[in-house]
């Protein structure tokens, strides 16, 4: 098998909008790009997009490097394991370290974004010596910041996108229905309500689509394209999803409910009874927040020249250069892999060790 084929590993829906533009560059640079969609996930492959359809296949393949953008990554299939996160450092809880930064073992390349997420992750390199950080900036951010999708809307009516967290503690769905649904009577405000993939409880997407039949200016989205409803959207009201930060990138404002990390880049309020008057301020868009919104943004995300996936696979070729097989080995981790094995099906002891 000629040595140009790469992996792009899906769990959940939202790695194809991460994975895509990476694709473009390894298409670019010449590669194969494949994709592997774990069973238990919806595919949104196009009809020219190549597809593995299992692990032997992947074997075969023999691929220089497998992305994947989320937690995990099987240990037993060949190939560079590299991380490219399916989000932003943000902090959603209030945990002192955030989840954004436990090590696994899982991983040969930890792909990092910016000043939020790089300098704790070079530390992290030098503690366990076994994988290595790139600040390469977030694949998916070479679609946020064309000119073209720099440009805001220009709606008749204002839009405003609703995408709350999955995270139980955090989630303000059940808290903003009845709001949502006073406001969708009371003002010229077009609504779209999208959830999050892993937030699947049966009650609340229940109400949230009988609002939408209720009301004709409420539409509930269930696709995978979720950059399409933030192309749309003036505002958008939410909690503490990472989702917010990716609409800031498109130079927007965010009204939230109960954010766990509030600050002057946001519009935050901890009343329902508030919202209404957040969301007519946000409509104004004020200079000090606009400002407070880029600087923020920055923070997480500086590259800004379309060029991320570049600079990933620029980090995979200089770790096969220079630290492949010459670093120390990543930990035999027996629990973890024998528990992955499990829940992807794939006999427990082969290659185990």
């Amino acid at each position: 098998m000629k040595h140009n084929i790469y992996i792009l590993y899906v769990s959940l829906p939202y790695a194809y909008s991460i994975m895509r533009p990476l694709q473009t560059q390894i298409i670019k640079q010449g590669g194969t790009p494949y994709w592997y969609i774990e069973p238990t996930c919806k595919n949104y492959l196009t009809s020219s997009e190549l597809q593995a359809h299992s692990f032997k296949q992947i074997i075969e393949l023999n691929p220089v490097a497998i992305f994947a953008p989320g937690n995990y990554i099987p240990d037993f299939l060949p190939g560079i394991k590299v991380s490219l996160f399916h989000g932003y450092a943000i902090q959603k809880r209030h945990e002192a370290i955030d989840d954004h930064f436990t090590i696994r073992g899982w991983f040969d390349i930890y792909c990092t974004h910016g000043n939020s997420s790089t300098p704790y992750f070079k530390q992290l390199q030098e503690k366990y010596k076994y994988f290595r950080v790139y600040e390469t900036g977030w694949p998916k951010a070479d679609t946020y910041f064309t000119p073209q999708n720099q440009q805001l809307p220009n709606n008749k009516k204002p839009i405003i996108l609703y995408p709350p967290t999955f995270t139980k503690n955090l989630c303000s769905a059940t808290h903003l229905l009845q709001t949502i649904d006073n406001l969708a009577q009371k003002q010229p405000w077009q609504w779209i309500i999208t959830f999050h993939p892993k937030l699947n409880d049966p009650t609340i997407i229940a109400n949230y689509k009988k609002l939408a039949q209720k009301h004709d200016n409420v539409t509930f989205y269930e696709g995978e394209d979720k950059f399409s409803l933030l192309k749309q959207a003036d505002i958008m009201l939410c909690d503490s999803s990472s989702i917010i930060l990716e609409f800031m990138f498109l130079n927007k404002p965010v009204v939230t409910y109960k954010n766990s990390h509030p600050g002057p880049h946001l519009i935050n309020t901890n009343r329902v009874e508030e919202v209404e008057e957040c969301i007519l301020t946000a409509l104004t868009r004020p200079t000090q927040l606009m400002n407070n919104i880029y600087e923020y943004t920055m923070h997480h995300e500086p590259h800004r020249d379309c060029q991320c996936s570049q600079r990933v696979m620029n980090a995979v070729n200089h770790y096969i250069e220079n630290f492949q097989n010459k670093i120390p080995n990543k930990p035999l981790n027996l629990l973890r892999k024998i528990k992955l094995r499990r829940e992807l099906n794939y006999p427990i002891l082969k290659n185990l060790f």
